[in-house]
């Protein structure tokens, strides 16, 4: 008898993830092939054979050209890559994988799925729960996350505390203290990826909160499956919801911790959670959490597009100096024009957290409504001016 369907869910998802990742690091280090022992999955450009398997009915051994003799789950002896000064035979170090996890039910059930399937791919699981310090006794919570890491067979596994500010906003000042401190322990440990946590759920409330702010496309496409500096942040479960999670976690007798904070009417997302989403639902009937989800992928495939377009079109609108040429810029889609202001707000100095929608639109305006107009002061002391139809962005 197989796993609870909502633990072999959670499984294949992350099973997915780290084939992902090292096929990403076998083309890093110069092979050309990932084979499983039901077929081959090429990394060079080539699809799979007529009839290959689906993830599911992979198996956990993944071989490299040149392995010898290798067993399941575990990095066979290799001649090494042309260029690299790893003797024959010298076999690599297992890639590490981190889970971030808070201790609730999303981050357990993570835990859980990666404890399970890291080590037949010869992964290396380890685990970083990050204390906040905002509530009475989070130090001794994060312990109790620790080891039930541990307890999973994870390791390294640690707790780090972080000092929250206020900028931005207590979600936001926390989610950038988490960041950092998950940026510092994969640099630490030499991690390949850190796992998050992040549900369908959690994806349709970010679609929404970005539709109150009036953002763009970019801010409906939510969160991405994978992001941050070389790809390090994974998100194996976005196509997962909140239910599927704690079920896993149920069926697995795995102890979670609710935070108060997700059930705090002070915080924006909270009542998005509880009130907004359900009566949505209630108006709308059921499904608009897929069709949040659906709506963040394919506002991404455009936003991703997009960005591309800009960053071709963006040469063609420089002078011999690298000033911006206003009238260049008059001539292309609104779309396209204002993510090449934003681009270069953001390089003289505009932090992109504080750059809003309403910024762009008024320095669009010294390109598209110019009537003489001054100055506009950016966030970042960073001004943009239009001279002699130019348009000048620099540090003020």
């Amino acid at each position: 008898m197989g796993p609870h369907p909502a633990v072999a869910a959670i499984r294949l998802a992350v099973r997915r993830v780290l084939h992902d990742i090292l096929i990403e690091l076998n083309r890093t280090a110069g092979a050309d092939d990932v084979t499983f022992a039901t077929g081959t999955l090429t990394t060079a450009g080539a699809s799979s054979a007529p009839g290959a398997p689906s993830a599911v009915g992979m198996s956990a051994a993944v071989d490299v050209p040149g392995s010898v003799g290798q067993a399941p789950g575990r990095y066979a002896d290799q001649v090494p890559a042309q260029g690299t000064d790893r003797a024959p035979h010298e076999r690599p170090a297992p890639p590490l994988v981190l889970v971030a996890c808070s201790g609730g039910a999303d981050s357990m059930a993570l835990a859980s799925a990666l404890a399970f399937e890291a080590p037949k791919l010869g992964i290396r699981a380890g685990g970083v729960t990050v204390d906040h310090g905002l509530q009475p006794g989070s130090d001794l919570r994060a312990d109790e996350v620790v080891l039930r890491l541990r307890e999973l067979g994870l390791d390294p596994v640690e707790s780090v505390a972080v000092t929250v500010g206020r900028e931005g906003g207590p979600e936001a000042a926390a989610r950038d203290a988490r960041y950092a401190a998950l940026d510092a322990a994969a640099d630490r440990h030499g991690a390949a990826a850190i796992l998050l946590g992040h549900t369908r759920d959690d994806q349709a409330e970010t679609v929404l909160l970005g539709l109150a702010r009036g953002s763009g496309i970019r801010s409906l496409s939510g969160m991405a499956a994978v992001s941050g500096a070389d790809g390090r942040y994974r998100r194996p479960f976005l196509q997962l919801d909140r239910q599927t999670a704690r079920k896993a976690c149920m069926a697995q007798s795995l102890p979670v911790w609710d935070d108060p904070h997700n059930a705090d009417p002070a915080y924006t997302r909270s009542r998005l959670r509880h009130e907004g989403l359900p009566a949505l639902e209630k108006a709308l009937g059921k499904g608009v959490v897929e069709a949040l989800a659906r709506t963040a992928q394919l506002s991404r495939d455009d936003a991703d597009a997009l960005d591309a377009w800009a960053s071709q079109a963006e040469a063609s609108v420089r002078d011999a100096t690298g000033l911006l040429e206003c009238a260049k810029l008059y001539a292309l889609p609104p779309a396209v024009r204002r993510r090449i202001l934003r681009r270069a707000a953001i390089e003289a100095g505009a932090p992109a957290g504080s750059l809003f929608a309403r910024h762009i639109e008024e320095v669009d305006r010294l390109i598209t409504g110019w009537r003489g107009q001054g100055a506009i002061n950016l966030p970042g002391r960073v001004v943009a001016q239009r001279q002699g139809g130019r348009l000048v962005i620099r540090q003020g």
